[in-house]
Formats: structure tokens, C-alpha cells, sequence
């Protein structure tokens, strides 16, 4: 029981991080219709920056925590304004353009930012691992028993609820802001929203900038928790969190959260109880099961066609 309740920590956390990605996918498909396939490797970018500035600042272990906590809000400031950077960057040049064009046409043109973006910090930073010294060591003990000790680390505890307040204060900026109504219309109907006045193209690009900022934090969440980052993470992180936001239910904020915690914890738990080789079959296996039963996902709404 106690190994158990540790690897439910552990998927909770794995989750987390899956689930900030997982709703910049569901956000610019809520809005436009379209998967944003080069979503994945922003992400990637949002953790190298964050390695970079983190040795610029010197943060170590041997920080002092106050301070140390007090940079890595610069540094995950500094990753969100870069990477938001990046996502305008990717709806202008591959989106906008071909928005009006058949659907596989941007679908294509993400694909191929993606493969640039992977190859460009592959050029700039070596295709080898980039380690990183574990900053805060320590945690609590939960339950000490005879075989297993389930603890949880400073580093979950950060994780989970750094989660729980950007997911809290991005539900209030769609539910009570400005841009949180244009996003809503936008995802209702984008002719008769530019038809009402709204600036259609401005609201699409700003979504394309909260989604890559929340994915930066992931990337500074992830290089913190995982102490090692390549070129690659951001494809198989990418697939994973597509993964929970399909689960979730497409186009759904709450359900990407869900569905990447579900995601986290398949994997997690298959992993653990079972091979740690085929945790990605029992992902998309589980993804496939839900499909079959429930094709909109867990939280999706069915697809009304508009006549």
C-alpha cells in the first residue's frame, strides 16, 4: 500500500506537467480547429532557456532557498516571455497565412516548425544531455513503514501547486476578462465575432502566447524535477500531452488537466507494477479504450455542425 501511495505522487506530478502542456493544444484547437503539432518543442525551448539562465544566475543547491526561489521566478519570467515569443512567432508565420487554406495545410506547416525548432537547439546547444544538479534536496515523510517509505519532495509540492494556481488564475482570466469573452466567442464563431468588432486575429495570437507560456512553465518544472533535458523532450512530452488533451476531451481546459494527470499516473503505475518499456502502450491504449466508448473524451462536448 505505502509503494503504492508514492507512485500516485509521483503520477500526480508526471500529470501536472503533462496537463499545463496539454492545455496550450486544447486552447488553439478550441479556438481555430487546428493542433498546434510544434507545440511540444516551444515547451522544450521554455526548459533550455530555463537551464540557461539558471546557470547564468549561478542557482544552486547551496542557495540560499529565499533567494533561490526568488530567481527561479525570474527565470520562469524570463522563459515566458521567450517562449510567448515563440508562439506568436509560430501562429504568424505558420498559421495565419494559411488559416483560410485547406486544414492540412498549417497541420503540415507546424509539423515543419516543429523539426526546425528541434534542429535549431540541437545546432545551438549539442545534441547531448544537459544535466542539472538537483536545487532542493529534501522533503517530508508521509508514512514510514516496515518495507516502504512514502515521502514527498519540495519539488512535487512545488510542482502540484504552482499547477493549481496557474490552472485557478487562467480559469478567471477566461471567465471573467475581456480576452477570456473574445476567446469564447472566437471558439463559438470566428466570422460573426469579427463581424461584432472584435480583433479575431489579435485574440488568436494572444492564445497562442498563454498556451506557450504555460508550457515554459512546464519546461522549468520538468528540467527541475528531471534534472536532464535534450533536443527531444519536446516530441515525446508533445505526444504525451496531445494524448491527455484528446483523452480529456478536446477543446476542454479542465479535461486537459484531467487527462494529463490520467496520463501521468497510467504511466507512472504501468511503469511501477509492470515494465517500464511499455508505459507508452498502456497510455495510448488506455487513450483507445476511451475513444471507442466516448469519442468526444471525458469532458468533450459532441461537434455541432453548423448549417
Amino acid at each position: 500500500m505505502d509503494y503504492l501511495a508514492q507512485q500516485l505522487i509521483n503520477g500526480l506530478t508526471l500529470g501536472s506537467i503533462y496537463g499545463l502542456i496539454a492545455i496550450g493544444y486544447t486552447m488553439v484547437y478550441g479556438i481555430i480547429g487546428m493542433i498546434n503539432f510544434a507545440h511540444g518543442d516551444v515547451f522544450m525551448v521554455g526548459a533550455f532557456v530555463s537551464l540557461i539562465c539558471i546557470l547564468i544566475f549561478g542557482i544552486t543547491g547551496s542557495t540560499d532557498i529565499v533567494i533561490g526561489i526568488g530567481l527561479l521566478m525570474i527565470v520562469a519570467v524570463i522563459a515566458m516571455a521567450i517562449s510567448g515569443v515563440y508562439g506568436w512567432t509560430i501562429e504568424r508565420l505558420a498559421y495565419r497565412p494559411l488559416r483560410g487554406s485547406f486544414r492540412l495545410a498549417p497541420l503540415i506547416t507546424a509539423i515543419g516548425v516543429s523539426i526546425f525548432l528541434q534542429n535549431f537547439v540541437q545546432e545551438t546547444q549539442g545534441a547531448r544531455v544537459k544535466p542539472l544538479q538537483a536545487l532542493f534536496a529534501g522533503g517530508f515523510t508521509l508514512h514510514e513503514g516496515t518495507e516502504f517509505t512514502v515521502r514527498i519532495t519540495y519539488m512535487q509540492i512545488l510542482i502540484v501547486v504552482l499547477t493549481i494556481v496557474l490552472m485557478t488564475g487562467f480559469s478567471l482570466l477566461i471567465s471573467r476578462t475581456s480576452l477570456g469573452r473574445a476567446q469564447r466567442a472566437c471558439e463559438q464563431d470566428l466570422k460573426m465575432t469579427q463581424l461584432l468588432g472584435i480583433d479575431v486575429d489579435r485574440t488568436i495570437s494572444m492564445t497562442f502566447v498563454i498556451g506557450a507560456m504555460l508550457a515554459a512553465v512546464a519546461g522549468l518544472m520538468y528540467l527541475l524535477y528531471y534534472g536532464v533535458i535534450d533536443f527531444f523532450i519536446g516530441f515525446s512530452a508533445g505526444v504525451k500531452a496531445f494524448t491527455a488533451a484528446v483523452l480529456g476531451g478536446i477543446g476542454s481546459l479542465p479535461g486537459a488537466m484531467i487527462g494529463g494527470v490520467l496520463i501521468g499516473l497510467i504511466e507512472v503505475l504501468f511503469a511501477a507494477y509492470f515494465s517500464s518499456e511499455y508505459k507508452d502502450v498502456a497510455a495510448f491504449s488506455m487513450l483507445i479504450i476511451v475513444l471507442i466508448f466516448m469519442p468526444q473524451g471525458l469532458l468533450g462536448r459532441p461537434e455541432i455542425e453548423k448549417v
